[in-house]
Formats: C-alpha cells, structure tokens, sequence
C-alpha cells in the first residue's frame, strides 16, 4: 500500500498550506514479466484555486512522473515543480519544471471521455518520494480541476515478452515489427553498450566526426549530468549543417481512405483526420478532415486497401532495407493496455522529430525502462490509446518500436497536433534544450530511420511538402496549409520547444545524412 509522512508545506513564501490526503495506484496490467508495470497517483487537493502542493511524502517505487488535470481542452497556464527521493540513496533532487506542451491527438482517440489533460512526463529514476509545488499564471487563471500527481514503475520484464502478451494482449495486440515479406532485421534486445553502438552499417555522411559531451542534467534541476559513457567514436565525415534542398516537392493528393472492416470491434473508433496533403497552399477554405482507416487485429500483409474507382499508389515493390529495430515484444510492452487496434494513414508524408525531455542522465541499458513507463503514461495518464510516438532513438543510436502496428505500416500516432494524419513521430530520448545535445550516433540513426520510413512511400527526405492543417496548432491555423521539410521539427507544426535547440539545429545535418543514407530510395 502506499504510505504517507503526515506534514505541511509552505508554498513560496505565501503562507499557503496544502496536506497530502490521498493517494491510490492501479497496475497497468497482469503481465508475465518479473513485475508488472504499475501507475500510482496522488490528489493535488486544496482550497486555493490557483495555488497546489504536496509535501515530502512517500511512495511506492516510481521512475516516472507528471502531473494531469481532469479536462483535456483546458490548457495549464502556469508553474509546476516537482522534486524526487533517491531510492538507493535516500537523497533529494533539485526542483524541476514540467513542461506542458502535450496536446490529445485530433482525431477521435483524443475525445475519449478518459481522456485528461497532462504535462510532458519526466524521467527520475527509481524513486521512493516526491514533493511538488503548482502556480497558476496570473490572476484570472487557474489551476485545472481534478489535479493530481502521476507516477509510473516501469516494472521489469523476461525480454522478449511484452507484458500481458501471453494473454492475446486485448483488441491491440502484439504487433509483428513488420509486416510478412518485409526485409527486417530485428535484433533480439536492445543494443548492447559498447564503445561503438550504432548500427555498423550506417554511414557517417553529413554526420560529424565526434559527438559532443552531453552536458545536460534534468529539466530545471541546475545538476550536468556527464557525458554518456555510450558515446560512439566514428569516423569524419563531411560538415553537419549543409543547405537543405532548395527545390520543394509537394506531395500528391491522397484519396478517400479506407472504409472500416465489417468486423470492427466495438467500442469508439479510433479514427482520426482524413484528408491528404494539400497541393495548392490556400487558407480560403478549411479541408475536409481526414479519416485514416482502421484494421482488423489480424495484420493485413500489404498496405491497407482502398475504396472506389483511385486508390493510393502503392508503395515501391522493392523496399529498401529495414534498420535494426527493437520490437515491442523485446522492450516489454504491456499489450493489455491497447484496448483497440491501430488506425492507419493513407501515405506518410513526413516525419517529425521531438525530443521526450525529462533527462540525459541515462544509461542506455534504461532505455526500454524509459519505454515502457511513456506507454503506461500515455495510457493511464492521458487516456491515449497506445504510446503517442511512432518510434524511439536513444543516445546510443538503437531504434526502438513505438506504436503498434508494423513498423512498415503508416500507423497513426498522437505525436504532433494537426499533422499526426500526415506523419511519422521519431522521439529521440533525452532534453535537448536546456544544453544536452545529441550524440552522433542519435542522429544517424534518426537520418537513416527516417529515410527508410519516408522511402516506403516515395518521399524524399530532403524535399519540402505542403500540408494541410487539421487543427489550431498555436503556429498553424485548422485549414492552413503548411510548407514543411518532409523531415521536420515537432516546433514547425505545433508552439513548441520541442525537440529542443541542439536537436532542431541538427535537423538540417540529418536531412542530409537522410538523403545519402543507404535506407533512403535510390540509393
């Protein structure tokens, strides 16, 4: 059961007091691993309506936490601080801000009545305490209702068996990594950390000859953290930051997508916005919102047919080769949280690239640790379907699985507001805006990812597109159309720091490394 320490706190000096006085946790599911992931929360209650906190209590062990709010439209407009216990060595850390730049995806996944709004998740490590403060900025706002705080155990899992997946894991599933008669090649775990782990083919074009130090400790924390010990030494290569392509191709009109099979499960659909990329950049008229389709569980062997007299071309007959991916099933997905199965794009028309911010002080044996607590978050948490992200990269450079699906499907994600219909969402694990910066091997890996992802579908990763906005984005208009580079920052969509200054300086670098990358079509 989780305890309490009984105690008050003082909020910043203004005499505002608030009491720990309620906490409760659910598992995420059965599981067939060692321990079995699980979610606690703690009530953020209080009179003061722009005012909350929590004082130094004790918890059931967590390596994951944020803060969510029962209403996912309303927007959190203020401070929320948080700091964390050590377990291993009783110690506090320094306070750290949340961030709060996650939005529901627009389709009709973000409408689910259990849908609550959220902050970003922050990575801490194993934890056995916690202390937080929360703001409201300014006098007419307001803290949301139905505050709480979220903590997530990762738990552990016997590799190469997600959690629950023994059990047929729901109407979700576990998902092959790629669709039958797909070139793959799927290491059995994550990679090992050695001196040098990217991939041994991958190419150093357009990479730099060593990656910096990362310097950066947690969000707001004020600690560096040492540079990763995985850090990789590859060869030099040519200048990072060339000019990108200065011809923008635009992409083909998508047609109607797919109608949904008779056998649909029951339950709300998880389809969301359907119309295709925009040809002509207009705001005269908003767009008919597109509707991916969604599948049966039983995954389909090709890309997801379509109806009436046009169909989607498809893609090349000859795919190119597959990068290292570790599957879901390898990094111990609980696939008894996905309770519906995937819904799928017509074309993938770019890939955006974010940053999962919390910190760079990880070890790369963590990261399926890290994976797993993001998916029970952004189920249990946000009321998500499935993990937002369609991949993950971690500093080492292993590819990680994200939503379900097949990786060389055009699934839908909840990654990036008012483009998830048209996208791909890479997440590259660690903060790159307050001094990490991302190792050589991250970037190549991003490059090559998203080559090969973008390739299955004929679009060239160093090219322009123009879409067509499914939603308010706070740098978009619902109906705009948006010229982007078909490899892009979460920033040029959505108002965003995401995926951090050194990140979003790099994109240019991996644009490049993209476009020479033996993943890429063509080459």
């Amino acid at each position: 059961m989780t305890w309490l320490a009984a105690g008050v706190v003082v909020l910043g000096c203004t005499g505002v007091t608030a009491v720990a006085a309620s906490a409760g946790d659910e598992e995420a599911g059965p599981g067939d691993g060692t321990r079995p992931a699980k979610a606690h929360v703690l009530a953020l209650d209080g009179k003061d309506p722009k005012k909350r906190a929590l004082p130094r209590t004790g918890t059931q062990t967590f390596s994951l936490i944020g803060v969510s709010w029962e209403d996912s439209g309303d927007t959190f407009e203020g401070t929320a601080q948080i700091r964390t216990r050590k377990a291993a060595t009783g110690e506090w850390s320094a306070w750290r801000d949340l961030d709060f730049d996650v939005r529901a995806p627009e389709s009709t996944e973000g409408e689910e009545p259990n849908v609550r709004g959220a902050s970003e998740p922050l990575w801490v490590g194993p934890s056995d305490g916690v202390e937080a403060r929360v703001v409201a900025d300014g006098v007419e706002t307001a803290v949301p209702e139905a505050l709480r705080l979220d903590m997530i155990d990762p738990g552990e899992t016997v590799k190469g068996k997600g959690n629950g997946g023994a059990k047929g894991s729901g109407k979700g599933g576990a998902k092959p990594t790629a669709s039958p008669g797909a070139t793959q090649t799927t290491p059995a775990g994550p990679a090992p950390e050695t001196s040098d782990p990217a991939p041994t083919d991958a190419p150093t074009t357009g990479m730099p000859s060593t990656a910096p130090g990362d310097t950066s400790g947690g969000s707001g924390s004020g600690e560096a953290s040492q540079p990763p010990t995985e850090e990789p030494t590859v060869s030099a290569g040519t200048p990072e930051d060339p000019t990108p392509s200065a011809t923008p191709t635009e992409s083909a009109p998508d047609t109607d997508p797919t109608a949904a099979p008779t056998d649909e499960p029951t339950g709300t659909p998880t389809d969301g916005p359907t119309d295709g990329p925009s040809t002509e950049p207009t705001t005269s008229e908003a767009p008919t919102d597109p509707t991916p389709s969604t599948v049966p569980t039983q995954e389909p062997t090709g890309p997801a047919p379509t109806t009436g007299p046009s169909q989607t071309p498809e893609p090349s007959t000859t795919a190119p080769t597959t990068p290292a991916i570790v599957s879901r099933a390898d990094w111990g997905a609980d696939e008894s949280l996905v309770q519906n199965p995937p819904s799928y794009l017509n074309k993938v028309d770019a890939v955006f690239v974010h940053h999962t911010a919390g910190t760079n002080d990880y070890s790369c044996a963590d990261s399926p640790a890290i994976i797993r607590a993001i998916l029970t978050y952004h189920v249990r948490t946000n009321g998500w379907n499935d993990i937002g992200y369609n991949f993950f990269v971690d500093k080492c450079g292993t590819v990680y699985e994200g939503r379900a699906g097949g990786v060389d499907r055009p699934v839908l994600g909840a990654h990036t507001y008012g483009f998830n219909s048209y996208s791909s969402g890479i997440s590259l694990l660690g903060n790159y805006e307050s001094g990490g910066t991302p190792t050589a091997a991250a970037k190549q890996a991003i490059a090559d990812l998203a080559a090969w992802k973008l390739g299955l579908h004929g679009v060239d990763p160093e090219a322009k597109v123009t879409l067509t906005a499914a939603a308010d984005t706070g740098v978009w208009t619902k109906g705009q159309a948006a010229t982007l580079n078909t490899i892009s920052g979460h920033r040029d969509g959505y108002a965003t720091l995401c995926p951090g200054a050194s990140l979003y300086s790099a994109l240019p670098g991996i644009r490049t490394a993209a476009g020479g990358s033996p993943y890429a079509t063509g080459n």
